[in-house]
């Protein structure tokens, strides 16, 4: 016993050392990761919705209903949301909930409010034929939902869809992206200007988008953005089928 004390003492000694204290740090640091990225994880499993956003008539309830059924059918705007279940087409056994929401101006908001939480992704449906009369309409949505604290923190998959691709003078996902970018820059600079009241709050929106002392631009963002070209009534009309492709393969990845 009196040969092995010395050992046993030094053994000791290294087990109070500023060496194993660092494995221990380490080790309670790779822990705490991965349980803070098994919660991220869980509560992004817990939200299955992609929701369907736009002004009127960009073309969100047609979109809906060809995802759902491949037909063509008349639609009119719509003053309340629609939902159903959208099964992948590389994996029947994956689904998301697809939920249109309604353009209006007065319910838009009401609307996003109510269904934000769930969202996993959100599809902002753009209307490329009237694009150039309604950008500042369009970016001042947009603006809106990207700068909501609850989507700020979920982070959900953003695609716009450049929707009537069909017609002759619908404008490209390139300029649309670069109209909306340019748009949501003054925004950002007019509201972050916009006067205190008394109680201290700014009239602005709730958070400051992009970067600041930089031109914004949608890689700011931390969702991830992806621009796409559709035609939800297809280039050979009502008897033709959709041009979707590009939103369908974006389903897949986010679903």
């Amino acid at each position: 016993a009196g040969g092995l004390e010395p050992h046993l003492e030094a053994l000791r000694r290294e087990l109070h050392g500023p060496a194993v204290l660092s494995v221990l740090v380490a080790l309670l640091a790779v822990a705490i990761t991965f349980l803070i990225w098994r919660f991220v994880q869980g509560r992004r499993s817990s939200r299955k919705a992609v929701l369907l956003l736009g002004l009127c008539d960009a073309g969100k309830t047609l979109l809906f209903a060809r995802l759902l059924s491949g037909r063509y059918r008349d639609t009119q705007t719509s003053i309340t949301d629609s939902s159903a279940k959208y099964r992948v087409s590389q994996d029947k056994s994956t689904s998301v909930t697809l939920i249109d929401l309604p353009g209006h101006e007065s319910l838009r908001l009401q609307f996003l409010e109510r269904f934000k939480a769930a969202a996993r992704a959100m599809v902002f449906v753009v209307d490329s034929v009237a694009f150039q009369r309604e950008v500042k309409d369009v970016a001042e949505f947009l603006y809106q939902v990207l700068v909501d604290s609850t989507v700020l923190r979920n982070a959900p998959a953003l695609l716009i869809a450049c929707n009537k691709q069909d017609v002759t003078m619908a404008k490209s996902a390139k300029l649309i992206q670069q109209q909306l970018e340019k748009e949501l820059n003054t925004l950002r600079v007019t509201r972050s200007a916009a006067p205190t009241s008394l109680d201290g709050s700014g009239t602005g929106g709730p958070a400051q988008l992009g970067k600041k002392g930089k031109d914004f631009d949608f890689s700011q963002l931390p969702m991830k953005v992806e621009f796409v070209e559709c035609s939800a009534r297809g280039s050979k009309g009502e008897e033709g089928e959709a041009d979707l492709e590009g939103l369908e393969k974006w389903l897949v990845k986010v679903a």
